[in-house]
């Protein structure tokens, strides 16, 4: 029973140490949320390397469609201007 009584009651140390990491708590929490937000916003935001394959995707595309057009109308000019018949 003594074991009982005996850890009922905290040592001033033990509270002291309480209060200072209540206290820790309190001033880490906001750099916490920082640091978690910006976590988040590096994970959900495109790289330079996403943006750059992006962008050689849609050039890649637009030079396809430049050049079949092009080559389609090439060869309907050079029918159309036959030099037999003058």
């Amino acid at each position: 029973m003594g074991r009982k009584d005996s850890s009922t009651t905290k040592l001033p140390v033990d509270q002291y140490r309480k209060q200072i990491g209540k206290q820790d708590y309190k001033k880490t929490k906001p750099i916490l949320r920082a640091t978690k937000l910006k976590a988040e916003a590096k994970k959900t935001a495109l790289g330079m390397k996403e943006v750059g394959l992006m962008l050689a995707a849609i050039l890649a595309l637009l030079l396809a469609f430049y050049a079949f057009f092009y080559l389609r109308l090439s060869t309907n000019s050079d029918s159309d201007l036959d030099p037999d018949e003058d």
